[in-house]
């Protein structure tokens, strides 16, 4: 089975200005060749394979020698995510891929040729060893590690490992629970248990608040704005791994207590058209929640329904 880690990483000086040429070169060639698949369909009525879009890189890193401060398997994932964003999009299982920009999150990722020694994650050359915050250890092969810088400018480090075990079958024996999500209680279950909605975005909405002010107030373009922009990200940041946070542990909790959960089918995205509960129902992370709940009931051999 595939299982996922995500390490806080710490660069020094020189391996952010690596990282973020890194990032820019990877963001500069999905947005080439996104932009390209594009101009394709509109002439020829096909885009562009993720071969095709590979073969781009030998002729482009001559026209634009800057591209090699990326490591190569980088930009070559590249082509692999903007074909998965493609097909994605055709099994309606998301929306149309979009360029992206140099505000807000950055990432790249590395499929191969990535190590753990000790408290450091060795990288590529050109950027060498950055420490590692390890909270735990894991067992099995690496197979591809993604760096990412959020808005409120942390860097992570997210390992993908196949720990080569496989997949329990599913079983109905044993306690079972159904579960009703609403908003003046996140959930009550059919055995009488109520968990309270502990309403995240509430408790910091007077610091956001104050926070989105200042910012307002700054001039465009100035380095206080980045910094005011800074300070907001890292209030929405903060609101993010709460949720995370109360959603992983209250999901534990009912994963390892039952073996078959039932939750209530939820149509969020009509839900949310209702302005005056929009905000409240986008606080909650009920699809987050449920995620949660079906895939650590898959890896436990519980059924989720």
């Amino acid at each position: 089975m595939y299982k996922g880690y995500k390490f806080r990483i710490y660069p020094d000086t020189e391996q952010k200005q690596a990282l973020a040429k890194a990032f820019g070169c990877c963001r500069w060639y999905w947005n080439y060749s996104l932009d390209l698949c594009q101009k394709t369909y509109s002439m020829t009525g096909k885009s562009l394979s993720r071969g095709a879009i590979q073969g781009l890189l030998p002729q482009l890193k001559k026209e634009y020698p800057w591209l090699s401060d990326a490591y190569s398997q980088c930009l070559q994932s590249v082509a692999l995510n903007l074909s998965r964003a493609y097909q994605n999009f055709f099994d309606k299982r998301a929306s149309f891929p979009r360029f992206k920009s140099k505000h807000g999150r950055q990432s790249m990722s590395y499929p191969a040729n990535v190590t753990f020694e000790g408290d450091y994650i060795k990288l590529n050359r050109k950027i060498g060893k950055i420490y590692c915050r390890r909270h735990r250890d894991f067992e099995g092969t690496i197979k591809t590690v993604t760096i990412s810088k959020n808005s409120d400018g942390k860097y992570y480090a997210s390992v993908l490992v196949d720990d080569g075990l496989d997949k329990p079958e599913a079983s109905t024996e044993g306690k079972a629970i159904g579960i009703d999500l609403g908003l003046t209680d996140f959930a009550v279950t059919s055995d009488g248990s109520k968990f309270d909605n502990p309403r995240h975005l509430a408790k910091h909405q007077q610091n956001l608040k104050r926070k989105q002010q200042k910012l307002s107030r700054k001039q465009k373009g100035s380095n206080t704005r980045k910094k005011a922009r800074r300070l907001v990200a890292k209030v929405h940041s903060k609101i993010s791994r709460c949720r995370e946070d109360f959603l992983h542990k209250l999901s534990r909790k009912i994963v390892n207590e039952n073996q078959v959960i039932a939750v209530e089918n939820l149509n969020v995205k009509g839900m949310v058209k209702n302005h005056k509960l929009a905000k409240a129902i986008s606080d909650c992370g009920w699809g987050m929640f449920c995620t949660m709940l079906k895939y650590k009931a898959e890896r436990e051999g519980k059924t989720y329904v």
